[in-house]
């Protein structure tokens, strides 16, 4: 997976794709904005739903916006998985890599 430079986020004023003022998902009508990289800590998820509700997470990414996924093991098999699906349309850069939690942006680039 290609490598990208993390970017600060700008918040609400930025309007810079990493949130501010968008929405990185469909378009939902709740009335609120996200601020910033939204962070998905993975651990919440049940087991056996769990690569699936991140995949679904990441389809909901416009292209140019990200996320942040946290977990307390090197999500390989995941990383595999979104290359062997969706090819370059996703880049992966760690934030962090352990021991205890490694912490992965996930950008949508098209």
């Amino acid at each position: 997976m290609a490598h990208i430079e993390l970017q600060q986020t700008h918040g609400a004023e930025g309007g810079d794709h990493q949130g501010g003022d968008h929405h990185g998902g469909g378009g939902c009508a709740c009335g609120e904005t996200d601020q910033g990289v939204p962070e998905l800590d993975v651990q919440t998820i049940p087991h056996a739903i769990r690569h699936a509700s991140i995949f679904g997470a990441l389809s909901g990414l416009h292209p140019g916006f990200a996320l942040i996924i946290s977990a307390t093991h090197d999500p390989v098999p995941l990383l595999m998985q979104l290359e062997q699906r969706y090819g370059d349309a996703y880049s992966a850069t760690y934030l962090d890599r352990g021991p205890e939690r490694w912490r992965i942006l996930i950008r949508r680039e098209s």
